[in-house]
């Protein structure tokens, strides 16, 4: 039910990166921080929630011009009045997701994707508090967002953002090993990556698989977790698909995207433990 175009050598390399990011959260706290809140760390929380909404609400124009098939170059005009983008930054990055010349939405919606980020950023705020890990994961909330965003769009996540991202996180979570020691963390970390990408990437290659190539990219998972963060996607992605097939507006063979799903899965596998113990301890 659920197939991506994307090309699954970029796909696994988001895994890869998933993983990893997941499994450096578990072995680097092991104390869950959530139920140790502090004033400083509310206050940080609601600064990071400032920064992640205004980055937020300008996604949609990357998120609009990205949304195109694979292999197909970004939208360089708006679709209802063929206004060019400005060259540069300019053309990619800007608040609101309506064409300035004919005052068309083009992308999701500004409001939606600047609360969803700033929702998310503070999460792990509350989640690790203020510590060298936090930096990462919080680089991570906005091109997580845009992904999901393009995915929904057009069942599509783009290698032109999950590459490049790879490379990054690895090297700041590897800046991070750097400063606190943490090198064991970073090797299993890469080994979870590395299981579950190829996990994913078997899934995507068989016969009839229902998992495509961007999938792959996007298991965020790491030993301790690898499992949860495994499972929780279908879990997140059934009651869609069930509600689709029950409102016909699906069909058994319908392609839907599963990265949003992915994206939630891992977000939770990272905090969710964290706000449960919380609550619990509470």
């Amino acid at each position: 039910m659920v197939r991506h175009r994307a090309s699954p050598c970029a796909s696994s390399s988001t895994a890869i990166l998933a993983d990893f990011v997941i499994n450096v959260s578990v072995n680097r706290q092991n104390k869950y921080y959530i139920s140790m809140v502090s004033g400083g760390t509310i206050g940080l929380a609601v600064g990071v929630a400032g920064a992640g909404a205004l980055l937020g609400a300008a996604l949609p124009v990357p998120a609009y011009r990205l949304s195109v098939e694979w292999k197909t170059p970004p939208r360089a005009d708006c679709a209802g009045c063929g206004a060019e983008f400005p060259a540069g930054v300019a053309g990619w990055l800007r608040p609101g997701s309506r064409c300035r010349t004919c005052r068309a939405r083009r992308g999701p919606a500004a409001t939606l994707l600047a609360g969803v980020t700033a929702v998310a950023a503070a999460g792990l705020v509350l989640r690790f508090g203020p510590v060298a890990d936090l930096v990462p994961f919080l680089l991570l909330v906005p091109l997580g967002c845009l992904l999901a965003a393009i995915d929904l769009a057009c069942l599509r996540l783009p290698e032109q953002l999950v590459l490049p991202a790879i490379g990054v996180s690895v090297l700041a979570f590897a800046g991070v090993a750097a400063g606190t020691g943490a090198w064991g963390a970073l090797l299993r970390a890469v080994l979870a990556g590395l299981t579950l990408g190829v996990t994913y990437l078997v899934l995507a290659l068989l016969p009839g698989g229902q998992l495509g190539g961007g999938d792959v990219t996007l298991a965020w998972l790491g030993w301790p977790l690898v499992l949860m963060g495994g499972v929780l996607p279908f879990l997140v992605n059934a009651p869609f698909a069930v509600a689709l097939l029950v409102a016909r507006r699906a069909a058994r063979r319908t392609d839907l995207p599963f990265g949003p799903a992915m994206l939630a899965g891992a977000y939770l596998t990272v905090v969710g433990p964290a706000a449960i113990a919380a609550l619990l301890a509470s």
